[in-house]
């Protein structure tokens, strides 16, 4: 995977969106994300795991199963929620390599932007940003352990 690349599972949701000019149907698109996502458990709802520079609540938890990301999250706000939703189904079940590869340009390839409040884009760019250093905490972990 080039860095210009994006996993398999995100190119298909940006595809998505991308079909989507108007705003309305990207919310609605969002907002059936959000209603698709598991709740987070209240114990994972902890500092560590709130993603800081949202206006929103948001909480990302992330544990390995066999050498890949599991992610869970949740927020307050439902459109949020959608964003975290799209982040999830995107990077859940990718190696910690993979997820660090990841350039945050797929969120411009969304359309998403131009539909976003600047604080929202923000929050959704610093989510990804969570989750891409909870990966790299796992990779420092496995590396840790092999040495």
């Amino acid at each position: 995977m080039s860095s210009s690349e994006i996993p398999a599972k995100l190119s298909t949701l940006v595809a998505r969106f991308k079909r989507h000019s108007d705003p309305k149907l990207r919310y609605q698109q969002l907002l059936s994300y959000a209603k698709k996502l598991q709740p987070l458990p209240e114990e994972d709802k902890v500092p560590e795991n709130k993603v800081k520079g949202c206006v929103s609540q948001v909480y990302i938890s992330a544990r390995i199963e066999d050498g890949k990301v599991v992610y869970s999250g949740d927020s307050d706000a439902q459109l949020v929620k959608g964003l975290v939703a799209f982040l999830i189904e995107g990077l859940n079940g990718l190696t910690p390599e993979e997820i660090l590869k990841v350039s945050p340009d797929f969120i411009a390839e969304t359309g998403l932007n131009a539909s976003l409040t600047p604080s929202r884009a923000n929050g959704f760019y610093n989510t990804f940003q969570m989750m891409k250093q909870k990966a790299l905490n796992f990779q420092v972990a496995t590396t840790t352990e092999q040495n």
